[in-house]
């Protein structure tokens, strides 16, 4: 839905730079939602771990890609990094949970 919505009603209210911003916030998106789906399949501390990194990364890298597509003030792409990381530390804990099941 977000990448339809910015395709279509953000086409012409956003310029290049911040239309691909968005696109880079759905594509994260929408693979760690894919993931999320994944993650319960396995057990233990590292899934659920993977899990709420997932999220968080989620929040907080496209959301604030999101957010600085829409405007934002810049400085909310200081919190883009944090949620990246969050992310990587999401795949790392989904594999340790992959290997242990």
């Amino acid at each position: 839905m977000l990448g339809a919505f910015g395709a279509h009603a953000l086409k012409t209210r956003l310029d290049g730079e911040a239309l691909s911003l968005w696109q880079t916030a759905v594509q994260y998106h929408f693979w760690h939602a894919l993931a999320l789906l994944a993650t319960p399949r396995l057990a233990g501390a590292w899934a659920k771990a993977a899990g709420w990194l997932f999220v968080g990364g989620v929040v907080l890298f496209s959301g604030s890609l999101y957010a600085l597509a829409l405007g934002a003030p810049r400085a909310v792409g200081m919190v883009t990094p944090v949620g990246g990381l969050a992310l990587i530390l999401g795949w790392l804990a989904f594999a340790v949970a992959a290997i242990r099941a």
